[in-house]
């Protein structure tokens, strides 16, 4: 009887683990959703965009996604010198954000 006690026990504690290790897979896919959101907001306004850009991209491929906003410096949610780059990236059901300052 102790003997099974343990083993639920065990098997309890595998399972956490491996749902631990899964949601760590899907964020870090989130997060190169996002990063890439930024690079291709970088790439397509290759030098500094006017002062008063607003600029949106999304992209989906299969189980990812990225959305990305471009705002001028003079938007009230972006500190920077020129402009904002803010990027989520989606994975099944995990996101992940990445904010860029230029």
């Amino acid at each position: 009887m102790n003997n099974q006690k343990g083993t639920t026990l065990y098997f309890t504690v595998v399972l956490i683990q491996l749902r631990t290790i899964k949601g760590m897979g899907d964020s870090i896919i989130a997060y190169y959703a996002a990063d890439s959101g930024i690079e291709t907001a970088l790439y397509n306004g290759k030098s500094s965009p006017p002062s008063d850009i607003t600029a949106t991209s999304t992209w989906s491929g299969g189980l990812a996604s990225f959305e990305t906003l471009t705002s001028a410096s003079t938007s009230p949610e972006c500190f920077g010198r020129w402009y904002c780059i803010s990027s989520i990236g989606k994975y099944l059901e995990t996101e992940r954000r990445v904010k860029i300052t230029r």
